[in-house]
């Protein structure tokens, strides 16, 4: 069983040898390029880098990120309903009645957010 691997083997050894020949060819070979503060600062599209590398966003943008990420994946939990909806309702009401209840606890969770403008881009 152990001769099955020889293959990779050889091969990983083959692949490792070839990098660290190559690497070691390129380092004694190669020219060492010279350093200075200007090659060495950070390059952002010709701008000079000064203040923060990142703008400050308002929290409204977040707000509306996790709102749409929250419903979003509640609908996605209707998915899996939806599709045994036919084979469940034959069996009881039960799950007509459950998914009644989750679709009111989002309806509630939406107007909720509705009510403390949560949505108005103001």
């Amino acid at each position: 069983m152990l001769s099955d691997y020889l293959p990779v083997l050889l091969q990983m050894i083959i692949a490792l040898g070839f990098a660290v020949v190559v690497l070691s060819l390129s380092v004694l070979l190669g020219k060492s390029g010279r350093t200075n503060a200007t090659k060495d600062s950070a390059y952002e599209c010709g701008m000079l880098p000064i203040g923060d590398g990142a703008p400050r966003f308002s929290v409204k943008f977040y707000l509306i990120a996790m709102l749409f990420v929250i419903f979003d994946i509640e609908v996605v939990f209707m998915y899996p309903w939806a599709v045994q909806f036919r084979d469940m309702a034959q069996v009881s009401v039960t799950p007509l009645l459950s998914i009644a209840g989750f679709a009111g606890i989002l309806a509630l969770a939406y107007v909720y957010a509705l009510k403390k403008g949560a949505l108005n881009w103001k």
